[in-house]
């Protein structure tokens, strides 16, 4: 009796932290900034290096990725992509709460911070908030070799008809094996996520990265081509799960974390 009792606590015990280690998904923040025109550029620039991403690697917030669109060369509006993983949203607050009490990044970010009111370094700004898929649970630093410039970050938006609809697209990701195709190809995603608050919803969002325009091209034909991928788009199940697809193609800056 006494051995069945430890065995019980042992598989409770293991369960427990079976659960915890699957729950523990990371969080991430997109700040997307919105500018309009060369100085704003340049002072939103200046501040995430000089300041922003310096004051959240002392505190251990590491992986930050920072973009601009591809679409900044010729658009009106032009955007600065920032991501950056948390282990949790009591860490997200408590990081927001620490800077402002860090003098380094209070002093290296004085002139964004104090901005006059008709020259704002930005048009607007938005953030999206995301929770890391359950099976890709953590953020993934991409493995390229290939010349930085000329690397491609492929951000894709997904959204869905209904919230059940939805939930239907992040199982094809998960359980589907959509997940375990794009591994295999060797996309060289760093996040699948839900979006938990944004402006489309319901919605959500992944990131592959390929070392330049031809790997990217010849990876998604080889995704397309795949048999896997022909079985499992082909499923009933998984008919008209997306209703919009955004595919937004950004270039790392050169203080990005990757």
């Amino acid at each position: 009796m006494k051995n069945f009792t430890v065995l019980i606590l042992t598989f409770l015990s293991l369960s427990v932290f079976s659960q915890k280690k699957m729950d523990a998904r990371e969080f991430y923040e997109f700040r997307i900034y919105h500018y309009t025109n060369q100085d704003q550029g340049i002072q939103i620039n200046t501040y995430l290096e000089k300041a922003l991403l310096p004051a959240l690697h002392r505190q251990g917030i590491k992986n930050i990725g920072v973009f601009t669109a591809w679409s900044n060369d010729t658009a009106a509006i032009k955007d600065i992509y920032v991501l950056t993983p948390y282990p949790s949203l009591a860490t997200k607050l408590k990081t927001d709460d620490q800077l402002l009490s860090d003098k380094d990044y209070l002093a290296a970010g004085k002139d964004y911070a104090d901005a006059p009111y008709d020259k704002a370094p930005y048009a607007r700004f938005e953030t999206i908030l995301m929770q890391a898929f359950r099976l890709a649970p953590v953020m993934q630093k991409p493995a390229l070799s290939g010349d930085r410039n000329k690397r491609v970050y492929e951000l894709r938006s997904y959204e869905s008809s209904t919230e059940k609809i939805y939930r239907n697209k992040v199982e094809m990701f998960n359980e589907g094996g959509e997940i375990t195709l794009f591994k295999r190809l060797g996309f060289n995603a760093i996040f699948y996520a839900d979006v938990i608050s944004g402006s489309r919803m319901p919605n959500l969002m992944y990131m592959t990265s390929f070392d330049d325009k031809e790997s990217r091209d010849a990876h998604w034909k080889t995704f397309v081509d795949d048999p896997e991928w022909k079985r499992l788009s082909g499923l009933p199940q998984y008919q008209k799960n997306v209703s919009k697809a955004d595919i937004i193609f950004l270039r790392p800056t050169n203080y990005s974390d990757y």
